[in-house]
């Protein structure tokens, strides 16, 4: 097969999006090096450079000088025409228009509709943007690729999509979490990010949907040599929350890491005692993920996907009690049993979001599409 691929996240983006659709042409590659990955993209930076070793992932580029996104939206179509792409995989929310025409077969993966359930977050003008590249993916898209059960709700209930036009496809998360660091790596990272001795970790952008003041919160009565390390992008959230832990006393047991070396994250992960994501809505939950594979438990926030990231094993709180949360970070620390059996759990958990059986899922929906 000859699949085409939106690759502006692939090569622009080094964090969510980003690594969702690196994942994907990474797990197709290994594990179907028998078809060709093309990857449409106006630009080639660093985040795509590991993709450049696959024999069967080529990268593609407008042969004119078209505006970045005039060429995605409508240039891109007439050179999958072209180069005889059998089908067209929209990795973040949208594709191009015309591929209808063109009989070119697509699927979009769609990850979540938060600007619709808290548009509070968002800027009118990108809700508007969001809402008008999604309906359109989901009105003309062959199939849906929708990363949770949740989104595939929310997408069956705010636009209406037929049921069965989306198919949930999981994703995992990079496989250098599951390689258990040495020693000497541990004190590098130390030294590096003046960790404390006894963490918790939450990683995610730092915004107000993400909820780290809650973790901030319930560290408030535990004991103070237990510190709160907090790994995301800055944003004006990140200063509400600096600002409640230095009126608490607690500005020396929050800290604050960013642009931290996504080869350094699973280390971090791994020196940690639990891995707390109280967010109050996701699409999925990679950083979950991330966790379990270091040998984490998670206490994440119920009511959205996380259940489904963490499985049965994860401790879910309210998202907006931080007592619960304080109570459950509590007895977790006193119950190494207890947490010993979170980590096993969540091993067992994991093996649902194997690559290769992601890797297989993507493969039948191409095939079938293609064949139809």
């Amino acid at each position: 097969m000859k699949i085409g691929f939106d690759g502006k996240r692939i090569t622009q983006n080094f964090t969510g999006l980003g690594n969702y659709s690196r994942y994907i042409l990474k797990i197709l590659a290994e594990n179907h090096p028998e078809n060709e990955y093309k990857v449409y993209t106006s630009q080639v930076p660093a985040a795509s450079e590991n993709l450049q070793q696959f024999h069967a992932i080529e990268f593609k580029h407008p042969k004119k000088q078209l505006s970045k996104s005039y060429w995605r939206s409508f240039g891109l179509v007439q050179a999958l025409k072209h180069e005889n792409i059998e089908l067209y995989h929209g990795l973040s929310n949208e594709i191009p228009f015309g591929l209808g025409k063109r009989n070119i077969p697509s699927v979009v993966s769609i990850h979540d509709l938060i600007f619709y359930r808290y548009p509070q977050y968002y800027p009118w003008i990108d809700r508007k943007i969001y809402e008008y590249k999604i309906r359109y993916a989901a009105d003309h898209a062959d199939k849906i690729i929708a990363v949770s059960q949740n989104t595939k709700s929310d997408l069956m209930n705010f636009f209406g999509v037929d049921e069965a036009r989306i198919e949930v496809i999981y994703q995992n998360c990079d496989s250098s979490f599951r390689i258990k660091i040495t020693d000497s790596e541990k004190k590098r990272l130390s030294t590096l990010y003046n960790l404390p001795e006894n963490y918790l970790l939450n990683v995610g952008t730092i915004e107000t949907r993400k909820n780290s003041l809650l973790a901030v919160k319930a560290i408030r009565d535990l004991d103070p040599d237990i510190h709160l390390v907090i790994i995301g992008k800055d944003t004006p959230y990140a200063e509400k929350v600096r600002d409640y832990a230095k009126k608490n006393d607690l500005n020396k047991r929050i800290h604050f890491l960013k642009n931290v070396s996504f080869k350094d994250l699973p280390g971090i992960y791994q020196m940690a005692k639990i891995f707390l994501y109280p967010s109050e809505y996701e699409g999925f939950g990679i950083p979950i993920l991330e966790a379990l594979s270091s040998g984490l438990p998670v206490i994440a926030a119920r009511g959205s996907c996380l259940e489904e990231a963490g499985g049965v094993g994860s401790i879910y709180i309210d998202p907006k009690n931080s007592g619960e949360l304080g109570k459950e970070i509590e007895n977790l620390l006193n119950d190494p049993e207890q947490k010993q059996n979170m980590i096993s759990a969540g091993y067992e958990h994991l093996e649902k979001f194997s690559d290769k059986k992601i890797a297989d899922q993507l493969i039948q929906l191409y095939q079938n599409l293609i064949k139809c």
